[in-house]
């Protein structure tokens, strides 16, 4: 797990802000369901945000990264990613997610990616960008190499390279078809500076707009609250990330 159940993204409440949230179930075309949360802003938006979480899936971190988007005037979903195998239902501290990750493959993880995006195009967004964690960032930017449509998909600290002999973003770079931002720690002990300049200069060869950041000194999660240290890197990289949105809808 990437943050302490009791982390909160480091990143300022909008005092007055005017948004709604929810509890839903969707389901993806294998009809597996899953747990989400929405979050939307008092007026209806344009640009929507699917949320990808660490390997814990859907708890209140990104349930509050999710409102923090609609602060801003972006529609969000978090979801989960164990449906297939934990069922809907809210877990407990003690919830063993990694047997749960064990199960999930990254093909499944699209289709709920996809049903993701669905919901926030019935709900109006017309442009919709991915933004993971971890194994989140991982797949928010395989979202970009699955035909989903994304305008953008931005990534915190997640592992671009082959594992376990599964291909990643890296490897994948020819089949993204949308901008990507990459904002990785650089004292991460399972992601190399050889790994992230190995992806730089695979999408570059490819063509895909991008942006591939490293924090010195920073380690593998610092997006938090409790990593008062690193302060300066998590405003970076929640600015990065705004006007990567911001630029590309």
């Amino acid at each position: 797990m990437c943050f302490d159940l009791d982390s909160e993204p480091p990143i300022p409440v909008v005092s007055g802000a005017a948004v709604s949230h929810d509890d839903l179930t969707l389901e993806s075309v294998d009809g597996n369901r899953f747990a989400a949360f929405l979050a939307t802003p008092e007026e209806p938006a344009d640009v929507g945000i699917v949320v990808l979480p660490d390997v814990r899936g859907l708890y209140r971190f990104y349930e509050e990264l999710a409102l923090r988007f609609a602060e801003r005037g972006y529609a969000a979903l978090a979801f989960d990613y164990f449906g297939r195998t934990a069922g809907v239902a809210k877990r407990g501290d003690d919830f063993d997610y990694m047997e749960h990750v064990r199960q999930t493959t990254p093909e499944t993880v699209q289709l709920d990616v996809r049903a993701s995006v669905e919901e926030l195009d019935r709900r109006g967004c017309r442009t919709i960008f991915s933004v993971g964690f971890c194994f989140g960032g991982r797949n928010s930017w395989l979202a970009a190499a699955s035909g989903h449509g994304l305008a953008g998909a931005v990534g915190f600290y997640g592992h671009p390279g082959e594992r376990n002999g599964v291909p990643g973003p890296t490897q994948r770079a020819g089949e993204i078809a949308a901008p990507i931002l990459a904002l990785q720690a650089g004292d991460d002990q399972n992601i190399t500076a050889e790994d992230n300049a190995a992806f730089a200069a695979a999408l570059k060869a490819a063509g895909v707009p991008h942006d591939v950041v490293t924090y010195e000194g920073a380690p593998h999660s610092f997006f938090d609250r409790k990593q008062e240290q690193f302060a300066d890197a998590s405003e970076d990289a929640w600015r990065r990330t705004l006007a990567f949105v911001e630029l590309y809808s």
